[in-house]
């Protein structure tokens, strides 16, 4: 073992990092391993797998920075908690406890949106988020079609906190966010939305998530949607009948199993042309429908 003087060679204090996240049921340990470096040298993924392949080493300081990092890593807690921010397209959103952490699953759901809303004949189409915890979908609507006029709704203030965030980080001017619940919000536009969209709760009371970080982490209200997950998706759908001008497209997130009963929800409520799309694992991910 080194003094705790001595600087270490950085390859080793990754091996070192990775094999200690791989022991704890890491997914992709190494790659955490160089986001963890990256954190505590200031750099990204690329800068910290160039240094060590120049065989640079880090200070005795950095590498017990770095040993502090990957034990709370190997206890599970979310990388994005630990580093304080969240790839989504291509923003960098500041999340933590009591917010939802985006997952790359949802920047497909945020791209059927961002078509829809390109595709909107009105010149100043007008979107909304409901439930838009981190701002992620919102945000990328809104500095993505910057024509648009994006509003965003959250009413978990543990959640709040982190979206005035981004809000405020991202400055997009014309995204308008307000903390008000789903199912009363925004009544001033009902009839001109373009695209209504949701990453709602939607695993079902009884279910257990797979994932540490997500069980013991994410907040239980951004992820459980009532018995069969739907409680909410119901809302969404009348909701969404009174916000969206006839054209409008609603975009809802789902787990896998969950596009025939949401199809069907949609549909006995009136929307026209429900469809359910997969993510880039071609799991079903995300329905639409069209405001007849």
């Amino acid at each position: 073992m080194a003094s705790s003087d001595e600087p270490v060679p950085l390859s080793a204090a990754l091996n070192r990092a990775a094999a200690r996240l791989a022991a704890a049921g890491i997914g992709d340990p190494a790659v955490d391993a160089e986001l963890l470096a990256g954190f505590v040298l200031g750099t990204g993924r690329g800068g910290v797998q160039a240094a060590a392949v120049r065989g640079e080493r880090l200070t005795a300081d950095d590498a017990g920075r770095l040993d502090e990092l990957v034990a709370r890593r190997a206890t599970r807690e979310p990388l994005q908690h630990i580093t304080g921010t969240a790839p989504f397209r291509h923003l960098e959103l500041r999340v933590g406890p009591g917010v939802f952490v985006p997952r790359p699953e949802t920047e497909g759901v945020a791209q059927l949106a961002i078509d829809a809303l390109r595709a909107a004949a009105s010149p100043s189409p007008i979107a909304v988020d409901l439930g838009t915890g981190s701002g992620a979908i919102a945000l990328a609507m809104a500095t993505e079609v910057p024509h648009a006029q994006v509003y965003a709704a959250e009413n978990s203030v543990d959640a709040f906190v982190w979206t005035k965030e981004n809000f405020a980080l991202v400055g997009a001017a014309n995204a308008t966010l307000a903390f008000i619940d789903l199912a009363a919000a925004f009544p001033e536009l009902d009839g001109t939305v373009s695209v209504v969209a949701s990453n709602p709760p939607y695993v079902p009371d009884a279910a257990i998530p797979r994932d540490p970080e997500v069980r013991f982490f994410d907040p239980p209200a951004a992820l459980y949607g009532g018995e069969d997950g739907l409680d909410v998706v119901r809302v969404l759908s009348g909701v969404g009948l009174r916000l969206a001008h006839p054209g409008g497209t609603i975009v809802i997130e789902h787990g896998e199993w969950q596009g025939e009963a949401i199809r069907a929800i949609l549909a006995a409520d009136g929307w026209l042309a429900a469809a359910t799309h997969p993510d880039l694992t071609m799991r079903d991910r995300a329905t639409t429908a069209i405001r007849p």
